[in-house]
């Protein structure tokens, strides 16, 4: 935090309502009020060991310094060392503060004489005979109704010898100052979760304690965004447990929003304070993890199971699962003459390869709500771009091979391809695969309530409730397997199925087209040429495919169409990857942003582009490699993007007066330089030149 916020503190109370407290001042002391020291240990260190010093503050009375969470915006102390070569300083180990009423909430103050002691590690080749001198600035506020930000200078010079000596004359005192330092933890073990906006600490007694640890009574965070359990919390048994639940500390004074963080650590109070039996014992960093599961009643229970399976059956009638559903059933049309224990056996494999889908993808689910430490939605997978573009290709696949452009293998009627085996019962497991891949963008609108409920299920539950999903999404199959006098009230098989077929394959090019629309939003729009150009290669790929890998070609009309299509495919899928990430920074350009980089001395390098302009397009990919970023780092050229996607008077009065009225136009503005405009098409090496050429070696420290 700024050393300006005590500052700000004091104008913030100035303008706000009377309070109980008066809000304190801050000023800076000319001379410290408080008496600091910094003492050793050792009255001799050794090499290759470590050795203790302690920062004492003796506060004037009715003044107190502040705990490493101060609990508002006060300032905590703070040490920096200047060692020798080889040195190293470990943090500060914070002695256990006093909890008092503060101006915003309960404060962690130090009101006597405080300690703080830090542990000092010497290099093993550290000469015996010699003597190292250790330099440390020390900082810190104290306060009454006002506060002073204080600081003081300090040096010690240490003899080194082959044996490290204490000094008896500071052994009483170091040992006074550990123990008021908290006790490792080896009483409890702690776990920590969120819980309806608030957090809880369970702490379980570990196994083979010699003794029952004290109950908790107080707990002073070490994070900002929650509050000591003596600030509202409160403190509850369960079996041997102890559960301290703490409350969410959502603003500071400012009503500026404190963001919650990922960890929990403090010092947590057990027996009856100010007694013998009083401890502090320091509560490690501890994840915030997944509050435990709680098994829902049978009752309870039932209504998320049902929705579950109601939402799988609804599925069924979703754009991104009727294209699936609709080749299936021309699978069952087809098939309406065979042995009726074959079209069971396909209904029952088309209901195993859902219910594997499911099992995968909601055990991966679990996983990651476990790893995560929180929830993590149903649909999650398309938050991962890659995933994203292998969906997007493999609908894009089905649907350029239902509408009719290319085909794999003889069979029209299932989706397996070459998965399906002689008698079609691979295709019918892997349909059910398919159907539950393209089911999940789907399932939102009707699922949400019953997904969000079974998110937070223990295990069993959990797997229940997505099965019972999936049987609602398989159940139309095992009727029509189960009874196939129904097959005969449907059409019978006939030219309308090629049509049904090629109508199909507009609802998987929607489906290609919203999952474009999704990756373009991971990868950003500048981006998304790329994959568009790649879709552009497949499909022509599978064109060539399609129209000459036919039988009555001759083979090497079909060995080269393959080559071409391969070629084709392989690099619409390469030009489709999510690119890689790119460390340049681009600032919105302005006229007046420009001119005060060139007043402060700083080069300017200006891309004057739009989404609409090839040619721009072109020279990103080409041109900004790794290797010209790090120049322009190094050479502290700000880059400036002035976007003429959207009509823009002010780019179009820039550009005409650099004489130009197309883009692609670039320039580069050094100060006391006139503008240098790069050619329409850039290379990385021309950049290169331009920017060692042109740029100073004086810019690099500005």
């Amino acid at each position: 935090m700024s050393r300006l916020a005590p500052f700000l503190l004091a104008i913030a109370a100035l303008a706000s309502p009377v309070r109980a407290e008066p809000a304190p001042t801050v000023g800076a002391a000319s001379k410290p009020a408080t008496a600091a020291s910094l003492v050793a240990e050792a009255a001799a260190i050794a090499p290759g060991e470590s050795f203790t010093l302690g920062l004492q503050l003796k506060h004037p009375a009715g003044w107190h310094s502040y705990y490493l969470n101060s609990g508002g915006v006060e300032l905590s102390p703070a040490i920096e060392w200047q060692l020798p070569a080889g040195f190293s300083a470990g943090p500060i180990q914070w002695p256990t503060p006093a909890i008092k009423d503060g101006y915003s909430g309960k404060s962690f103050v130090y009101p006597d004489s405080p300690v703080l002691l830090v542990a000092i590690s010497a290099p093993a080749t550290l000469q015996v005979g010699t003597s190292v001198t250790l330099t440390a600035k020390a900082t810190w506020q104290i306060c009454e109704n006002s506060c002073l930000n204080e600081a003081q200078e300090f040096t010690l010079t240490l003899p080194v010898r082959a044996a490290a000596a204490p000094d008896p004359a500071q052994a009483a005192w170091f040992s006074q100052a550990r123990s008021k330092i908290p006790v490792a933890n080896q009483a409890w073990t702690v776990t920590a979760y969120p819980n309806s906006g608030n957090f809880v600490l369970r702490l379980s007694p570990r196994p083979g304690s010699a003794a029952t640890p004290a109950p908790p009574v107080d707990f002073i965070p070490n994070q900002p965004f929650v509050k000591p359990l003596s600030d509202g919390g409160n403190v509850a048994r369960d079996g041997a447990d102890w559960l301290v639940t703490l409350q969410r500390n959502a603003v500071d004074i400012f009503e500026k929003p404190i963001p919650p963080g990922k960890e929990l650590s403090g010092i947590l109070l057990s027996g009856q304070r100010d007694t013998p039996a009083a401890q502090a014992i320091l509560i490690a960093e501890t994840p915030l993890s997944v509050a435990p599961a709680q098994p829902l009643s049978f009752f309870h229970l039932l209504p998320i199971l049902g929705g579950m399976l109601l939402g799988g059956l609804i599925l069924n009638l979703m754009p991104c699962v009727f294209p699936v559903i609709g080749l299936k059933i021309m699978g069952f049309v087809s098939q309406a003459g065979d042995d009726r224990k074959k079209i069971i056996v396909h209904g029952i494999l088309f209901t195993l390869g859902v219910l594997a889908s499911f099992a995968v993808l909601s055990g991966i689910l679990f996983a990651g709500r476990l790893a995560s430490g929180s929830p993590i939605g149903w649909g999650y997978q398309l938050q991962i771009p890659g995933v994203v573009l292998g969906l997007m290709l493999l609908m894009f696949g089905l649907a350029l091979n239902m509408f009719g452009l290319f085909e794999l293998g003889t069979s029209a009627t299932a989706i397996g391809g070459s998965l399906q085996s002689k008698h079609g019962l691979a295709g019918s497991f892997f349909s059910g695969v398919l159907a539950t891949i393209v089911a999940t963008p789907c399932s939102a609108p009707f699922l949400g309530a019953a997904i969000g409920a079974a998110i937070g299920l223990p295990a069993a539950q959990f797997f229940a409730a997505f099965a019972a999903m999936a049987i609602g999404l398989a159940l139309p199959y095992l009727l029509l397997s189960a009874f196939p006098s129904l097959i005969r009230l449907l059409p019978r098989p006939g030219a309308w199925m090629e049509s049904f077929k090629q109508g199909m394959s507009f609802l998987l090019f929607a489906t290609t087209g919203y999952l474009l629309w999704v990756y373009g939003g991971q990868i950003g729009p500048e981006n998304l040429l790329g994959a568009i150009f790649g879709l552009s290669a497949i499909a022509m790929a599978a064109w060539i495919y399609g129209r000459w890998c036919l039988p009555h070609r001759t083979r090497a009309t079909r060995r080269i169409a393959l080559g071409v299509s391969l070629a084709l495919a392989i690099g619409g899928l390469l030009l489709a990857l999510p690119p890689k990430p790119n460390a340049l920074t681009w600032e919105p350009w302005s006229q007046a942003r420009a001119d005060k980089l060139l007043e402060e001395g700083r080069p300017v390098y200006i891309d004057f582009t739009a989404q609409w302009c090839l040619t721009c397009q072109v020279n990103k990919k080409r041109a900004y490699t790794p290797e010209v970023i790090a120049l322009m780092q190094e050479k502290h050229i700000v880059a400036l993007k002035a976007d003429k996607t959207n009509p823009d008077p002010a780019i179009e009065a820039q550009l005409h007066d650099l004489g130009r009225t197309a883009i692609p136009v670039n320039v580069l503005l050094v100060p006391g330089k006139a503008p240098i405009v790069a050619p329409e098409i850039l290379t990385a090496a021309y950049l290169t030149e331009l920017f060692n050429r042109e740029v100073p070696a004086a810019a690099d420290g500005n």
